[in-house]
């Protein structure tokens, strides 16, 4: 395996972890409360955010890489900002 592969998948499997957390957080405490659409925003979010790292990893030049990775990002955090508290209402 290349480390571009093992990066790739310790990325997914990252991504995984983080949404499987408050699945099991709920089986221990009643304050983490999620319900499906939860599950299923999350999951696109890092769905998204994965594709788009995935996309600015493969672009040919090394600060392309560089500005599509910090675009991808400053786009989850924009994005979860709005949801988590309405910061553009």
């Amino acid at each position: 395996m290349t480390p571009a592969t093992i990066i790739r998948r310790a990325g997914w499997s990252m991504a995984a972890g983080l949404l499987a957390l408050p699945a099991i957080a709920m089986q221990f405490s009643t304050e983490v409360n999620w319900g499906p659409e939860d599950f299923v925003a999350a999951a696109l979010l890092l769905g998204i955010t994965g594709l788009g790292l995935e996309v600015a990893a493969a672009l040919p030049r090394r600060s392309w890489r560089r500005r599509g990775a910090i675009i991808t990002l400053a786009a989850l955090l924009l994005v979860w900002a709005e949801l988590a508290v309405g910061i553009f209402h």
